[in-house]
């Protein structure tokens, strides 16, 4: 099980992905929880490693179980995801050669897609918060 904390972060009623050097599926930006550390306190920590911005008005969105993409089939992701403001605009720092805002169908109609990702855009779909 991979445990990781994710930022579901939507401007124009699309969801922000990256994508990471030398991949070429989009993610939602966050990445794995170190020992220890909480689900939000991981989310601080990658989000300013990966966007180079802090985060504020942190709420759960939930927690969502895939296929961890890329990984051993089998080898499950455990994805604890928040909702957030940013204290800047985000750019892609070194580990990250991409950012974008898709809708659900911009996303789903991609060759390649992370199910994590995936379920994140059907919830963000279904309440009425991206197209």
């Amino acid at each position: 099980m991979i445990r990781t904390a994710a930022l579901a972060h939507i401007r124009d009623r699309r969801l922000l992905q990256t994508r990471s050097t030398g991949k070429s599926v989009f993610y939602m930006a966050g990445g794995k929880i170190d020992p220890g550390e909480t689900p939000e306190a991981a989310l601080h920590r990658e989000i300013r490693e990966e966007l180079g911005v802090g985060v504020t008005a942190v709420t759960e969105l939930g927690i969502f179980e895939a296929e961890a993409y890329g990984h051993t089939p089998g080898t499950r992701l455990h994805m604890t995801c928040f909702t957030a403001d940013l204290t800047g605009a985000p750019h892609p720092t070194s580990e990250i050669a991409e950012l974008r805002w898709f809708t659900l169908a911009e996303y789903a109609d991609m060759d390649e897609v992370a199910p994590g990702s995936l379920l994140v855009f059907k919830r963000l779909h279904g309440l009425g918060l991206i197209d």
